[in-house]
């Protein structure tokens, strides 16, 4: 059974980027993989200080926050799939205080590689950024050496004026600006990210009796 990890890198618990996650693992536990999701805001990340120790050897210097835990909950996973809010068309801070933090299982050593990887984010609008966001995600996850799964369209909206709807075109209707209570009014997204999750744990079943081996 192959073990999936949903990383959270929104300040806020149980909302929108958790429902995208929640989405994901629920389609990996329909292909049968056990699954956890876990809360960057639960625990105490400090920053990277660019010491460069890890140059030398696969350790962080920091010792005395939850960056040691987190690292064994990387390593123990077989797929791993990474959600943020989007601000300015970027990660959440505190997602990318945690990717920073990440560079111990990177530099001496690309101890995360052959894992599967993946990527969700969430903003008010379905073109406030996800795109961007994204791309930086996407970006990290193959620099640590895995392999990236995908779906369609995997980034979720609250506005509720369509598809296509742009900040500029919702600010020059008439009337008040619809928003849907919570991501998980967008269908299209809310699919994509099941799918995304089957998509996951198919590609973590193939690759990772090769990558134990």
């Amino acid at each position: 059974m192959v073990k999936i990890l949903a990383i959270n890198g929104s300040h806020r618990k149980g909302k929108n980027t958790w429902s995208l996650l929640a989405a994901v693992l629920e389609g990996a536990k329909e292909m049968g993989a056990s699954t956890e999701l876990i809360e960057l805001v639960d625990y105490n990340i400090k920053p990277c200080q660019g010491c460069n120790c890890c140059l030398k050897k696969p350790q962080c210097s920091i010792t005395d926050d939850d960056m040691g835990f987190l690292g064994k909950k990387l390593l123990e996973a077989d797929g791993i799939v990474f959600g943020s809010p989007v601000y300015f068309a970027n990660v959440s801070g505190l997602m990318k205080i945690f990717m920073d933090r990440t560079r111990w299982l990177y530099l001496a050593k690309n101890m995360l590689s052959g894992k599967v990887g993946a990527a969700v984010t969430n903003a008010a609008l379905r073109n406030g950024g996800q795109e961007l966001a994204h791309i930086i995600l996407e970006r990290f996850i193959t620099m640590h050496g895995m392999i990236l799964a995908s779906s369609r369209d995997p980034v979720g909206q609250v506005y509720n004026g369509g598809a296509m709807g742009s900040l500029f075109q919702a600010m020059e209707r008439s009337g008040p600006m619809q928003w849907r209570r919570s991501v998980e009014e967008d269908e299209v997204a809310i699919r994509e990210c099941h799918q995304l999750g089957r998509n996951v744990v198919r590609l973590a079943e193939r690759v990772t009796p090769f990558r134990t081996s």
